[in-house]
């Protein structure tokens, strides 16, 4: 069996948590490939080490001190190198950081240090190949990821190494520039990895024990998920859960390889095994629920609308115009409601307003701001009787009012909008409904 592994920035916060990752790693021979993050936050008042590259590169490239900034990442590393009680110097690399800090060699770059001196420090507590990801991860002059000649060149550079450790977040353009994926990238990372040597698992190891029915910011102590599809993770991932960097989960999907997401301080807990599709029976209706604020909706009325060839097309047309992406389109007959971003609308809202009476020339147009998206997801739904009805009752006794309600034709997710103010309460109220009641 063969098994790619990665470490979150909490999972490698500081010496004792490294030694729990290489113990994990150790305790099985199949995981031969490991994807380190940058050092986490050690505790609720610390900072990450990405946030402080980021700080001492801008006051380098603007030429202001950055002496402070640069010696605490600085201690970060070595706490951890004496921690592990290495034989290793980094003062080479430092150096280097510095001097490519003051050439500017760009934010992405300052922002990949935490990864690769991590990647250096793991590989020589566990004995295993150092490779540099710049290597072999590859973006075009767009800057954007060549998935397939990634694919190529790190299959091809990990065939001779039967252990390896590649950081995770960061790649090359053609000049050699480092390019990095959106922050969380290390797990697109790993998911590259195990696609090129053909994993049989990829296990992403961080400091929850697996994908959580809902935010527990929102409900206290929630289940967690004993096995999840790539579409349901995908379509929570999309709404805001964040165990999992939502584009990791395309280059493993088309291989079938199974994500197993862990916890490093609990590694005997079950976690949860992200699969392709499953025989396994949801043990709630309901996979997860997630969701995001800070919607706006845009409603246009017009009598025979439907009769009206090209409708949609000029309403969209205007949001497309000035750069603002749909979230969301219900309709009716005489009506159809764009959700959208508020933050993106609200610079150019009379503009757009005054687009759409052009396009269309509306009955009326409405606005409503501060409103937010809920996604409930999940397989069981599709099998199961009344489950928006179930959504209904439930909003109903919490006293809150359903803006919209859009169900996918997969039957596999249902949206839901509400007032910003009743968020919490609506996940609360759908978790009680479709989980509390059932344990």
């Amino acid at each position: 069996m063969k098994k790619v592994v990665k470490f979150g920035g909490s999972s490698l916060a500081n010496a004792k948590q490294f030694k729990k990752a290489a113990d994990i790693v150790r305790a099985e021979k199949s995981r031969k490939y490991v994807v380190p993050s940058a050092p986490g936050k050690r505790n609720d008042k610390d900072e990450k080490v990405t946030d402080l590259l980021y700080q001492c590169y801008d006051l380098a490239a603007e030429g202001s001190a950055y002496n402070k900034v640069f010696a605490k990442i600085k201690e970060r590393f070595s706490e951890i190198v004496e921690g592990l009680e290495l034989n290793m110097n980094l003062a080479y690399e430092f150096d280097r950081i510095e001097e490519n800090f003051r050439k500017k060699a760009g934010r992405d770059y300052a922002a990949s240090r935490g990864e690769y001196l991590n990647g250096l420090i793991m590989a020589e507590y566990l004995g295993y190949k150092f490779i540099d990801a710049a290597e072999v991860i590859s973006f075009d002059e767009n800057g954007v990821f060549d998935s397939e000649k990634t694919n190529t060149e790190l299959r091809e550079r990990l065939e001779h190494e039967d252990r390896a450790v590649i950081p995770g977040f960061y790649g090359a353009m053609p000049d050699g520039r480092v390019k990095t994926f959106s922050r969380g990238g290390s797990d697109i990372t790993g998911s590259i990895v195990a696609r090129a040597v053909h994993a049989d698992l990829y296990e992403n190891w961080t400091d929850v024990s697996g994908v959580l029915v809902a935010d527990p910011h929102i409900v206290p102590d929630p289940q967690v998920i004993d096995a999840i599809t790539y579409s349901e993770l995908r379509e929570l991932s999309y709404m805001g859960a964040s165990v999992l960097h939502e584009e990791s989960i395309f280059p493993v999907r088309k291989e079938g390889i199974p994500i197993h997401i862990r916890n490093t301080n609990r590694p005997k807990d079950r976690g949860t095994l992200i699969v392709e599709s499953t025989c396994r029976k949801p043990r709630y209706v309901i996979t997860g629920i997630a969701g995001k604020r800070g919607f706006c909706s845009v409603t246009v009325e017009k009598a025979m609308m439907n009769a009206e060839v090209g409708f949609c097309r000029k309403v969209l047309s205007v949001f497309e115009k000035y750069g603002i992406s749909i979230e969301h389109m219900p309709s009716g007959i005489d009506t159809m409601t764009i959700f959208v971003h508020q933050s993106d609308f609200e610079e150019y809202e009379q503009s757009v307003i005054a687009g759409i009476h052009r396009a269309v020339d509306p009955d009326f147009v409405e606005m409503e701001a501060d409103l937010a998206l809920i996604a409930v997801v999940g397989r069981g739904m599709k099998a199961a009787r009344g489950t928006a009805g179930r959504i209904f009752s439930a909003l109903a006794h919490a006293r809150i009012n359903v803006k919209m309600i859009d169900q996918g034709s997969s039957e596999r997710n249902i949206i839901i909008g509400v007032k910003d103010a009743d968020f919490e309460a609506a996940i609360k109220a759908i978790y009680d409904i479709f989980v509390t009641v059932e344990l």
